[in-house]
């Protein structure tokens, strides 16, 4: 029987998803669950496992070519079933067509670059690394052979082209780099040193989302122009609201304070005060359903499940990882679930089921020190709220005495559709009041 693997929705508003990479062949066997291609989207990177054990007959879509969500990508020959080839006919499978080579860019100065590409190594190097990010390499004269990928399988992301570029020319003589290494500890530079101090524009007369160069253009990759494409849809479909409280959570972090140092030894994460906050905005969701819910043509779906994505800024992305049936967990299940998936983002590993799913999300927009924000919704939720930095500052309590205090803002953007201002601020009310109730020395 043949199975025909369609492109997966790779998060609730993605409508697309490109084929990054085969990792298998026409005519090749593939288990069940085994990954046979790397799909991409705005979101992620991901492996798409086969359903089926059999032998692929077809594939249907091209390396680099872009398709709507359920559209057919391959066809797979269970295994027993008869093959898409008729019996006695005397042909093979067809082959997959082979991907077109590498070939390197001149060097700025007009030379042959400083790598030779041989047959087999190719092979692999292609194999390795999506048509994207082999055309990223390209254009930063790497040679993307001497790079150790931070991906699934050892695959070479973007982002290890872009920190192997901030090598320098290492990258392109045939020196091994490991992504991630850290150069403090190996006493190796991050960068190497500038002539008089200024910086060479890449010879493309572009620069990267890591190191913007002044007076150049950043092409657009399909990541960030689809996120440019949500974000207008979310401004333009649902109508943004806003309100924001002042929140006293003196307590909560005495509490961190207290359990950061035990926490980390016996899980490898750090707390922070988010799955304090998490935990806040779950209680604060059953107090009042409709913010977990969403607007559709037919009315206002409230969700059943609680799941809460967080807001992960990338230097060349952002993603929004779904901690799922986050109801069912306490501090510490939460900070161990958030923990991991800002692992995994980190080190562009999330998959599909990490992004999918989510009713409501929170953002720590306080890690970099603002003190308060305007999000844009996610799409198909009802809100978003912030954590923004925690200030020390000195406040007037009930008996007129004036005591220094932590203080963070929480800032919450609405979909006007779904909820109106009513709703809304009993929400934020009734997360202030939860914060602020939680105890200085709580078991997590």
């Amino acid at each position: 029987m043949a199975t025909t693997i369609t492109m997966p929705q790779l998060g609730e508003t993605v409508t697309e998803g490109t084929v990054a990479q085969w990792l298998k062949k026409v005519g090749d066997t593939v288990e069940k669950y085994e990954a046979f291609v790397e799909v991409s989207t705005d979101k992620v990177n991901a492996e798409v496992p086969s359903p089926v054990t059999g032998t692929i007959r077809e594939m249907l879509v091209k390396e680099g070519e872009t398709v709507p969500t359920g559209a057919p990508i391959a066809i797979i020959d269970e295994v027993g079933a008869p093959s898409g080839t008729k019996a006695g006919d005397g042909q093979a499978p067809a082959a997959a067509t082979p991907p077109a080579p590498v070939t390197a860019p001149p060097a700025p100065n007009g030379h042959a670059p400083s790598f030779v590409v041989h047959d087999g190594d190719l092979e692999m190097a292609l194999r390795k690394a999506s048509p994207a990010v082999r055309k990223l390499a390209r254009e930063h004269h790497i040679d993307i052979r001497t790079i150790r990928g931070s991906g699934a399988n050892g695959r070479v992301t973007a982002s290890d082209v872009l920190t192997a570029s901030s090598m320098g020319p290492a990258a392109a003589v045939g020196q091994a780099i490991s992504v991630g290494t850290n150069f403090a500890a190996t006493g190796a530079p991050a960068m190497p040193a500038a002539t008089g101090g200024a910086k060479t524009p890449p010879p493309s007369g572009t620069s990267t989302y890591g190191e913007p160069i002044p007076g150049t253009i950043i092409p657009l990759n399909q990541a960030r122009r689809i996120i440019a494409e949500r974000m207008v849809e979310s401004k333009h479909t649902a109508p943004h609201a806003w309100s924001m409280v002042e929140v006293d959570v003196t307590n909560v972090w005495k509490w961190r304070s207290r359990e950061k140092d035990r926490f980390e030894r016996e899980t490898g994460y750090k707390l922070t005060l988010l799955p304090f906050f998490m935990r806040a905005v779950i209680e604060s969701l059953a107090a009042f359903p409709l913010m977990n819910a969403k607007f559709t043509t037919d009315g206002i779906y409230v969700n059943k499940d609680v799941n809460i994505g967080i807001a992960i800024g990338l230097p060349t992305n952002l993603v929004v990882p779904v901690v799922k049936n986050a109801d069912q967990k306490s501090i510490k299940g939460l900070a161990i679930a958030a923990g991991e998936l800002i692992d995994k983002a980190r080190k562009n590993k999330l998959g599909v089921d990490d992004l999918a799913g989510g009713t409501f999300t929170v953002n720590n927009n306080g890690a970099n020190g603002s003190y308060a924000s305007a999000p844009i919704i996610n799409g198909g939720q009802a809100g978003i709220v912030t954590m923004e930095t925690v200030v020390k500052k000195p406040v007037v309590r009930d008996d007129d005495s004036i005591a220094i205090r932590q203080m963070m803002n929480c800032c919450l953007s609405l979909d006007h559709r779904v909820v109106d201002g009513y709703v809304a601020s009993g929400f934020l009310a009734d997360l202030k009041r939860r914060l602020e109730k939680m105890p200085a020395d709580g078991s997590l």
